[in-house]
């Protein structure tokens, strides 16, 4: 089970790779049950990256798939193609949400965004190795 100490952990982690690219973004984690348990905006980042990082987690939780994967399988003619527009629209297929695994098991998730895709996802990746 992951605790609020987790997720600070994780989310300093997340926030030395975001300031080492020199890209300032919103980084959330959720707990096994999609809920958040700690949101940060870095100074600079975007407004509207709050409610994607943190929906960016909950996909992540959801589906126990990083959106990385999940965008490239919901193109159209492939599985998914769709999927972006249930659970409310909060679903994102775009790169920056990790499923977070302890002992094979998934206990949660982070979800990162603010820069381009790929840096969205190293910055994910970097905090999600602090675990």
């Amino acid at each position: 089970m992951l605790k609020l100490a987790d997720a600070r952990q994780l989310i300093a982690a997340a926030e030395a790779k975001a300031a080492e690219i020199g890209q300032p973004m919103n980084i959330a984690v959720v707990d096994a049950g999609g809920n958040l348990i700690a949101h940060v905006r870095m100074d600079g980042a975007w407004i509207g990256s709050i409610d994607i990082s943190i929906n960016k987690a909950f996909t992540s939780r959801a589906f126990d798939i990083t959106t990385r994967d999940l965008g490239s399988n919901s193109q159209p003619g492939q599985q998914f193609f769709g999927i972006h527009a249930s659970n409310g629209g909060r679903i994102m297929v775009f790169a920056g949400g990790i499923p977070l695994r302890q002992n094979g098991e998934v206990v949660g998730a982070i979800g990162v965004s603010g820069g381009s895709g790929e840096q969205d996802h190293a910055v994910a990746e970097a905090g999600a190795a602090a675990l």
